[in-house]
């Protein structure tokens, strides 16, 4: 067997893996303390936060989940209040997604706890932060993926 120059811990994509897999365990885990939701149904709310009433393919195609997964995720949060779906009113083959009064509710106080988790997150990296967020929001640019 012969060892290659290959480096998997220093491999980019494998280190922003771990990373990513890290930090989204840890606020899901205060976020599934606090609502009992998984990490796609927060997806879906946050998402539909910040678009209002959208298809599950926008959503498929936003936070990079499959449809499949999306469509469960709105099916639980429909069932406990969260989102009301419909059909789409331009496209009858798609339903539409809309959080209710208690899905917003509950988007304030996860807004909350996001915005807790980054500033926690930020001060760990101190000074890094900044030019952290502009190459990470560079390289998460739609169609260079």
């Amino acid at each position: 067997m012969t060892q290659s120059d290959f480096n998997l811990d220093s491999f980019l994509p494998y280190q922003f893996n771990v990373v990513a897999g890290r930090l989204s365990r840890q606020f899901a885990r205060r976020y599934r303390e606090r609502f009992g939701i998984s990490v796609a149904e927060w997806r879906v709310v946050a998402h539909l936060s910040q678009s209002g009433t959208v298809s599950v393919r926008e959503i498929h195609e936003r936070v990079d989940m499959d449809k499949s997964k999306v469509s469960r995720a709105a099916a639980r949060l429909e069932a406990a209040g969260y989102l009301t779906k419909f059909r789409s009113e331009t496209d009858k083959r798609l339903v539409d997604l809309t959080l209710t009064e208690k899905g917003r509710a509950m988007m304030t106080e996860l807004a909350e706890l996001a915005n807790a988790y980054q500033a926690e997150v930020l001060a760990q990296l101190g000074r890094d932060a900044a030019p952290l967020q502009r190459q990470l929001t560079r390289l998460a640019k739609p169609g260079e993926g």
